[in-house]
């Protein structure tokens, strides 16, 4: 209470009246309680006063000349700056209407002359606590509506980091967060409504990875923004577009009762990705191949319905991309298998299941085992020998490929080295190993073959390792680095499947290679008829022109054989020489010393 007192005592009143002896009794009367006081003697001079130092309360003498006390209140209350300010009437009048006018003009409490002293202080008090409460409220106010601005601004910044969290920042369309709970509001509904259907499709940019590469992640970034703005353009508003990640698109067609409504979307998508897009002054194509998954209440999660539309975009692009394809119980059927063999050749890798067979390489010169291609098998516990056509796409897909293929590497060159060391072999022998495109972009392939060499002391003369042309198309920026250093280290590279893919004059004069091998499909085509030589003269004449060699799969007749010789190819290999053998086998034929 003390400190309330103190509190109020500090403040400072302004004393209006034009009695000069009125003016000396009230001012010595509040000096003596502690405040600070000053003083006016005309209606005039009271409103400079206020306007200058703001009073915390004003006692004013009603009657006085020239401007009274009810025009200097009405001139107070109507100015902002002094609108607040307390104010207590001083008067000999008593009558009703005169107390009725002040209030009237804003004064907030009325004192009868002659003045009682007691009385002027309980008002003046009264007047300063009900001031006090009267700031402390505004100053609470003040504070909660800081308070409700901060909390406004707050709630504003969770709500774009929100949707910023449900949004692709590429491409601004909804991300997968986003799109799994537009699924799982979908799946709640079919489970309410037994006749609620919708559609849910997979769509996937076919050949986006050699755009990314060969262009430039800057191009790739913009050709997403542009197919999502082409793709978005003719959708519905109710339909939910989503990017998924890298170039995984997904589309959610709700309320839609027939398969055909969703099989015209993903022929428009097809359709509609036929024209070309111009980005940077490059003339870009791209195709989608497109899953499609039915939506109803047998589905109790949005990723299972995923799930079988990525399947099925995984059967389209299986059977030549571009196109869409429509899911059926076969294809979880399938993605089961290919979870269990994913998880058998985990566990293949661990307890060595893997053993590598050799197929002879011919020199056509000589007739003789110039070589042999390393070439993977997988004995399985239960299903026996498994060729590589069987496993290696899942290895390649689930990132396997690597930690098998350096120990088919490492293998092939302990191998050969035992057969060189055994005098089975000469120095001259090599020994052909198969590099997938994802082995070829590790980051430390050549810390591998460095110490995969060291260790089994191979010359490097005698490895040659067989890439396809993508294996080069779709890792550009590091590919000719990596040849670089390949050929100072001697070791060869052979060009797989050569006139099956891009076959790039522009890629063999960037990347040279030491040989050419052309796919068995060509030869096969040979039957001692020069008009169904096909390419491989034109192939023949490439290598010549550019110091390469030729290497001809799948030879498997005589005929074959004699043609490729008078087109002067230089190696070959087929079931005519012999099929691949295990490592005991071929110590045999080397040592019956055959020649062709």
């Amino acid at each position: 209470m003390n400190e309330n007192k103190n509190y109020l005592k500090s403040v400072e009143i302004l004393i209006v009246d034009d009695s000069p002896a009125n003016l000396r009794l009230l001012s010595s009367l509040l000096i003596q309680q502690g405040y600070n006081v000053r003083k006016a003697i005309s209606g005039q001079a009271a409103l400079r006063a206020a306007e200058v130092v703001i009073p915390d309360l004003i006692l004013l003498d009603a009657i006085m000349p020239h401007m009274d006390g009810y025009e200097v209140c009405q001139r107070l209350k109507s100015n902002p700056k002094t609108a607040q300010i307390p104010v207590i009437f001083l008067s000999f009048l008593t009558e009703n209407e005169e107390r009725v006018k002040a209030f009237k003009f804003g004064c907030c409490d009325y004192i009868n002359k002659p003045f009682s002293l007691d009385e002027i202080l309980i008002k003046i008090e009264k007047q300063l606590n009900l001031k006090a409460a009267r700031e402390e409220i505004m100053q609470m106010n003040a504070e909660f509506k800081q308070e409700a601005k901060e909390y406004q601004i707050q709630l504003e910044v969770a709500n774009a980091k929100l949707k910023m969290a449900l949004r692709d920042r590429l491409t601004n369309l909804p991300n997968r967060a986003s799109f799994i709970e537009s699924l799982e509001t979908a799946i709640n509904r079919a489970k309410i409504d037994s006749d609620y259907r919708f559609f849910v499709l997979s769509l996937d940019c076919d050949r986006f990875k050699i755009i990314n590469n060969s262009l430039g992640y800057h191009i790739g970034d913009e050709l997403l923004t542009a197919v999502a703005r082409r793709l978005e353009a003719d959708l519905s508003p109710d339909d939910i577009f989503a990017r998924l990640g890298d170039d995984e698109f997904a589309i959610l067609l709700p309320d839609r009762q027939d398969i055909s409504t969703a099989t015209k979307v993903a022929s428009e998508i097809i359709k509609k990705l036929t024209f070309p897009f111009h980005l940077q002054g490059y003339e870009v194509f791209v195709s989608a191949s497109i899953g499609i998954a039915s939506g109803s209440r047998e589905y109790s999660q949005p990723e299972h319905i995923l799930r079988d539309a990525d399947s099925a975009l995984n059967r389209a692009k299986e059977k030549g991309k571009a196109r869409y394809q429509i899911f059926d119980s076969t294809m979880r059927e399938k993605a089961s298998q290919f979870l269990q063999l994913e998880t058998d050749l985990r566990k293949a890798i661990i307890k060595k299941e893997f053993c590598v067979h050799y197929q002879p390489i011919i020199d056509l010169k000589t007739g003789k085992i110039a070589g042999v291609e390393a070439l993977l098998r997988w004995q399985h516990p239960t299903r026996g020998l498994i060729y590589p056509a069987d496993f290696i796409p899942i290895a390649e897909e689930t990132g396997l490929i690597t930690p098998i293929g350096n120990w088919v590497l490492g293998e092939s060159c302990r191998q050969l080295r035992l057969w060189q060391i055994a005098g089975i072999a000469g120095e001259s022998f090599s020994v052909s190993v198969n590099f997938s495109a994802h082995q070829f972009a590790q980051a430390d392939l050549i810390e591998q073959i460095d110490a995969i060499l060291a260790e089994t002391q191979l010359n490097p003369q005698c490895l040659k390792l067989e890439i396809t042309e993508s294996a080069i198309i779709e890792n550009t920026q590091s590919a000719a680095l990596i040849i670089q250093q390949l050929r100072a280290r001697q070791i060869q590279l052979s060009l797989d499947d050569f006139g099956m893919g891009y076959s790039s004059l522009s890629y063999l004069n960037s990347f040279p290679v030491n040989t050419l091998k052309v796919d068995k499909s060509f030869v096969q085509r040979l039957d001692g008829n020069s008009e169904n030589l096909g390419l491989v003269p034109a192939i023949m004449c490439i290598a010549r022109t550019m110091g390469m060699n030729v290497i001809a799969e799948g030879i498997e007749t005589t005929q074959q054989l004699d043609q490729l010789r008078n087109l002067n190819c230089h190696f070959s290999q087929g079931y005519l020489f012999s099929r691949p053998l295990e490592a005991q086998k071929v110590v045999e034929l080397i040592a019956s010393a055959p020649q062709w």
